[in-house]
Formats: C-alpha cells, sequence, structure tokens
C-alpha cells in the first residue's frame, strides 16, 4: 500500500502534537501487539488511557482500565483514540469518540484495520484518521 505525503505530515504533526492516548482494546497480556504498542508509547513519554470492558477496574501498564471512551473522566483530555479492535467494531468506537470526546483530533486504526464510512465520518468532523498503520512503526521517523 502506497501512502502518501500529506499521511506522512499528519502522522509527524500527530507524533509531534498528541500527549494523551487512549487505546480501545488494550491487552493486559504482555505478548499482544496492543500491549507492546502502549508500552512503546509510554517509553516515548505519551499518556496511555486503557480501554477494555473485560478488564475495566484493573490496571494495564500502570493505567486504570475503563470500560468505554464514555467511562474517561471529562477532565482528562483525550488527543487521539487507537484502535486495536476489528474494522467492523470501528463504527460504534468512532460514533463513541466523537460524542464523548470533545477535544479529540486523531482517530488511528491500527494495522489491517480499517473503516472508509467511519473515517469519512470523522473527517467530516474534522478529526485526522490514519488507517492500517502502527505508531510503534511510524512515530520513530518523528520523535
Amino acid at each position: 500500500m502506497q501512502f502518501g505525503l500529506q499521511e506522512d505530515q499528519d502522522i509527524e504533526r500527530i507524533a509531534r502534537d498528541t500527549r494523551t492516548i487512549a487505546i480501545v482494546g488494550l491487552s493486559p497480556r504482555e505478548d499482544r501487539p496492543s500491549w507492546g504498542v502502549a508500552r512503546y508509547l509510554q517509553s516515548q513519554g505519551f499518556r496511555i488511557v486503557p480501554v477494555n470492558p473485560g478488564h475495566a477496574g484493573r490496571t494495564i501498564l500502570g493505567e486504570h482500565v475503563h470500560a468505554s471512551l464514555g467511562d474517561i473522566p471529562a477532565e482528562t483530555r483525550i488527543d487521539m483514540v487507537d484502535i486495536f479492535r476489528r474494522s467492523e467494531a470501528v463504527p460504534g468506537i468512532v460514533d463513541e469518540a466523537l460524542c464523548e470526546l470533545p477535544g479529540l483530533s486523531t482517530i488511528w486504526m491500527q494495522l489491517g484495520i480499517a473503516h472508509p464510512d467511519a473515517a469519512a465520518k470523522a473527517r467530516a468532523r474534522g478529526v485526522t484518521v490514519i488507517e492500517d498503520r502502527c505508531p510503534k512503526i511510524e512515530f520513530p521517523r518523528y520523535l
């Protein structure tokens, strides 16, 4: 898949400006890709906010796990939502993010995850959307 200059510029801006990332589908298992990406992001100074209803109330990587994006306290400004769920779950996640996270600037769909309709809806609301890429792979070029 070819990626354009605009997307690379978006990723550079996201890497530079993002501070807090809600990770939907973050697993507590260290062998899962979501855990590795979250650990990397923490190591680079990003705050992660785990979202996983099956582990709500527990902690992952030292952070309290929320059942949904709507359960994140209003005073926690989320800059980016990183989605580790199947593509068919994306529309609901995007709808919740647009409704519940007023400061949201980015929706990121991990490798293998894309949903053109949900992406278009988010873009129409002024949110940058990255599909089928991984910040652990992309961010090192700009950090």
